[in-house]
């Protein structure tokens, strides 16, 4: 029996999952592009990607060139290393050959607040309100929310 090797290379796991680093660049493409509001499809179209390309990168799937990152970041109004930032220590502590052997793929999306469509949505929608008094009330508002509903919760 010949053993399909398809997609065991070019940095997958041993598993032939997509590697942990390109799971998380693709995160970090997928947070920024939801922040500044924008689609997968404005988003190929500025670096000459079809959509489907756009949510390959984001699920890790495909990996990111170099010069397709730097592309990225200029569409994106990042630097290179947003793209970086934030990568669990489970991840960037280990060697190459270590995070090959990954047998599960960390989902950025699982646990992280931060990660879900909501929260975007909700900062997207934040940073709209152009008077500063209130933002600042709103932000207010909200943070007290929190308080009470944390203070209701270690009363029990």
């Amino acid at each position: 029996m010949v053993k399909n090797t398809r997609g065991r290379g070019r940095g997958r796991t041993a598993s032939g999952k997509p590697n942990p680093v390109d799971i998380h660049v693709g995160a970090r493409v997928r947070l920024r592009r939801t922040l500044l509001g924008m689609s997968q499809e404005k988003l190929g179209e500025a670096i000459g990607l079809t959509f489907q390309q756009v949510q390959k990168y984001e699920r890790g799937a495909n990996r990111v060139g170099a010069s397709r990152l730097y592309d990225l970041s200029r569409v994106l109004e990042v630097p290179v290393s947003f793209f970086f930032d934030d990568m669990p220590d489970e991840i960037s502590s280990k060697s190459v050959h270590e995070r090959r052997e990954m047998s599960e793929s960390p989902d950025p999306f699982d646990n992280d607040p931060m990660n879900r469509r909501e929260t975007l949505e909700l900062v997207r929608a934040y940073y709209r309100i152009t008077d500063p008094t209130q933002r600042k009330r709103v932000f207010e508002l909200v943070k007290s929310m929190g308080i009470l509903v944390a203070d209701n919760e270690n009363a029990k």
